[in-house]
């Protein structure tokens, strides 16, 4: 009961701090973000546009955004990710992508990647997986601000990772994640647009 109760009051004061503390509004679908979205490969279902849509409204106030999308494996909840991630690169600011595994974390570079190669976006993952100079060069690119999106595990959430203008923290199964991953979770979230995913 006390846990819950102090968990109650600091999730209280995270929500008072998210109105108080105006967010970046971003501006609406331009040209290139449309045909962006025209290259997806399979027809949207009723459900991916209107999530679309709900996302992009969000996003374009200055109240943060800090939404739940909530749906089944296979129905697309990535494809939905990636426009707002898109939406959030294309005006200037950097996008997180938080994972629970490697294996997803390496999973979703590899669709980010491939569904933004014919635009002008800089993707990158970081995990246990990636060698020790690797990771210190992508963290070195993060800072500069030179990486657009970067997907990782809960290494995201490290001391060593500093972002330039971070915009949009789009969290996968946060459920999944220890406690201590979501109280620096909790720090990001204050006037940062967050989209969390979830398939239960």
């Amino acid at each position: 009961k006390t846990a819950v109760k102090s968990m109650a009051k600091e999730l209280i004061a995270l929500y008072a701090e998210r109105m108080r503390r105006p967010g970046f509004a971003f501006s609406p679908d331009d040209e290139m973000q449309r045909e962006f979205e025209s290259t997806f490969d399979y027809e949207e279902t009723d459900g991916q546009l209107l999530a679309v849509k709900d996302i992009k409204d969000d996003m374009e106030k200055t109240v943060p955004m800090d939404r739940l999308l909530c749906g089944d494996v296979g129905f697309g909840k990535t494809e939905v990710a990636i426009r707002a991630a898109f939406k959030a690169a294309t005006d200037g600011k950097q996008v997180a992508v938080l994972v629970p595994t490697t294996v997803l974390a390496y999973q979703h570079y590899l669709t980010f990647k491939e569904r933004l190669k014919d635009f002008p976006c800089n993707v990158q993952y970081l995990s246990r997986a990636r060698s020790t100079a690797t990771t210190k060069k992508v963290l070195e690119e993060i800072k500069e601000g030179k990486v657009d999106i970067v997907i990782g595990t809960h290494k995201l959430t490290s001391k060593e990772v500093k972002f330039k203008d971070l915009g949009l923290l789009i969290i996968d199964e946060e459920q999944k994640f220890g406690v201590a991953v979501k109280e620096k979770l909790r720090q990001f979230k204050v006037n940062v647009d967050t989209l969390t995913m979830t398939a239960t």
